[in-house]
């Protein structure tokens, strides 16, 4: 173990960033598992780099377990890729990275882990992990008696999206983790003892299992990262959908004006003219009043003076009741004066006799 350490003390100075927060990559984008401290696997052909089942990039592992393989003589069968990072204590971490089981994937009620943090001691239960029952996944804090934060379904067939805070100590108030799964905070902030006394931590990512578990069985894992920041690892938000274009509207119809209405075309009917009580119709004969020289007609009034009873011009007055006593004083003064031409031609014919 010793050896190991040694070892992770040279790998660390060869410098893998990809941006100035990102201090170590696993990602297999080489290719191939170099950037891996060292493997344990019973032949090359359980931890394959594949390009047919990928998450991001071009490459992708795919561990495979059989039962009986057991490479370092250790309970149960295993084969996995370790990376010797040696968090120190009280520092905080982000890693990220992704899994999926295969839709033919053996589900089974014995423990199945296909991602840890371990001790550098020997033997036991890891202080972080992520494992499988039957169709659901779990992350326990503590070893064998601590504390199961998170379950999901397994979802054969779907990717799974891991980011993890985590805070290394000892103490149970002073270490903690954070969960994102899928883009979603799944585990807020939770205090836990995320390492086993002064004993350093290293990552082992494959699968290791119960060793009664018989069929073969075969996980993904694409692009871990490990970083000093969250914001190097949890990925932006999707950027929102585009707004539509609104679709080009016609105007709207608008009604014609209504057009005025012609004037009405005159007919050569004459209008009818209103008739009043005073008017004579032809249904009405007219009474012209008597007088002692004769009638009145239509005309005029046959006088001594008018014996044809020729129309007479009207008088001045606003209205025709002053023409009947003007009339009667001119029809007495011509009777007076026809009795004195008579009286004086009598006289006369008197005179002439004598």
């Amino acid at each position: 173990m010793t050896q190991l350490f040694r070892l992770a003390a040279l790998v660390s100075l060869i410098p893998t960033f990809a941006t100035a927060d990102v201090v170590w990559k696993g990602d297999f984008e080489t290719g191939n598992i170099s950037q891996w401290t060292r493997s344990q696997s019973v032949a090359n052909s359980r931890l394959q780099v594949v390009t047919d089942v990928v998450r991001e990039g071009r490459y992708a592992l795919k561990a495979t377990v059989r039962q009986g393989d057991d490479p370092i003589g250790a309970s149960g069968n295993r084969n996995e890729l370790l990376y010797i990072s040696q968090e120190k204590v009280n520092s905080t971490w982000y890693y990220k990275w992704s899994t999926l089981f295969p839709t033919n994937y053996p589900l089974d009620e014995r423990w199945q882990v296909f991602a840890q943090w371990h001790q550098a001691g020997c033997c036991g239960s890891p202080p972080l992990e992520f494992y499988a029952r039957n169709d659901e996944l779990y992350m326990r804090v503590g070893g064998a008696k601590g504390k199961v934060l998170w379950t999901a379904p397994m979802q054969r067939g779907d990717w799974h999206d891991f980011v993890l805070e985590v805070k290394w100590s000892p103490d149970a108030k002073a270490g903690f983790v954070q969960l994102w799964h899928n883009g979603k905070l799944v585990v807020k902030k939770t205090h836990a003892a995320t390492q086993f006394g002064k004993e350093l931590n290293y990552l082992k990512l494959g699968l290791y299992r119960d060793s009664s578990i018989r069929p073969e069985a075969s996980v993904y894992h694409d692009g871990f990262h490990m970083a000093s920041t969250l914001e190097a690892v949890l990925p932006p938000p999707p950027p929102p959908p585009p707004e539509p274009e609104p679709a080009p509207t016609e105007p709207e119809p608008t009604e014609p004006e209504p057009t005025p209405p012609l004037p009405e075309e005159r007919t050569d009917t004459p209008l009818e003219q209103p008739t009043t009580p005073d008017a004579p119709t032809a249904e009405t004969p007219v009474a012209y009043p008597q007088n002692r020289w004769g009638v009145t007609t239509r005309e005029g009034t046959i006088t001594p003076e008018n014996p044809l009873g020729e129309p007479q011009a009207q008088s001045c007055s606003a209205t025709g009741a002053g023409s009947a006593p003007f009339t009667a004083a001119v029809g007495l003064l011509s009777l007076g004066a026809l009795f004195v031409r008579r009286r004086k031609a009598a006289e006369a014919r008197a005179h002439a006799k004598r």
